[in-house]
């Protein structure tokens, strides 16, 4: 798994200085709610996805996990202008069986948060619990501001946290820790409707 950086001084810690450092420490590790983002190419005709990244960040939208995956089969169409993807990226990437046994370690017992995760659970061949799932692009309040359609990532963060995204080419690092933005905005109503519902 890859380690967040940790912050160690070169100093003798005061008793402020260790509650920065104990606050750091806090904030660069796995917290019980994950957001991920998933960046794919193309295979067979090149419609066909294959996973090339795999971002995980926690609930403060630090970066606790980011890694590049080798191909298993030919790249039809790295899909560049949008996914980031190069070649030379992949060549230098993690074994798909790898990623896909250190993310489902670090899902497991975890609120996974995320923009149309099906599409992120597919291309790693992972399953998680529905009721441990928060779906940006599913959520009601959410789809109100497409008037009941599915609304896109970056619509809703403009709309909702005043920011601009996916400009240029996407950054799954960016994308999963705006997903947690939004989660974490909404996240007692959220968790509210869900405990009304049942």
């Amino acid at each position: 798994m890859v380690e967040a950086a940790t912050f160690l001084p070169t100093f003798s810690p005061t008793a402020k200085s260790k509650v920065n450092i104990a606050k750091n420490k806090t904030m660069n590790q796995l917290t019980k709610q994950v957001a991920i983002d998933c960046e794919m190419v193309g295979i067979g005709n090149g419609t066909e996805n294959m996973l090339a990244r795999v971002s995980l960040v926690n609930r403060y939208g630090v970066c606790v996990y980011d890694k590049y995956v080798k191909p298993r089969e030919k790249v039809q169409d790295y899909r560049t202008p949008v996914s980031g993807i190069r070649p030379d990226d992949l060549y230098n990437g993690e074994n798909f069986e790898t990623v896909q046994r250190e993310v489902a370690e670090i899902l497991q017992g975890r609120l996974l948060i995320g923009h149309a995760l099906k599409h992120d659970t597919d291309v790693l061949f992972l399953s998680h619990p529905k009721r441990m799932i928060r779906d940006t692009s599913r959520y009601k309040q959410f789809r109100k501001v497409s008037m009941g359609n599915t609304p896109s990532l970056k619509r809703l963060a403009a709309e909702l946290l005043g920011i601009d995204i996916q400009s240029g080419e996407h950054s799954s690092v960016e994308d999963a820790r705006t997903a947690m933005q939004l989660y974490m905005l909404y996240k007692n109503q959220w968790e509210t409707d869900i405990r009304t519902k049942r």
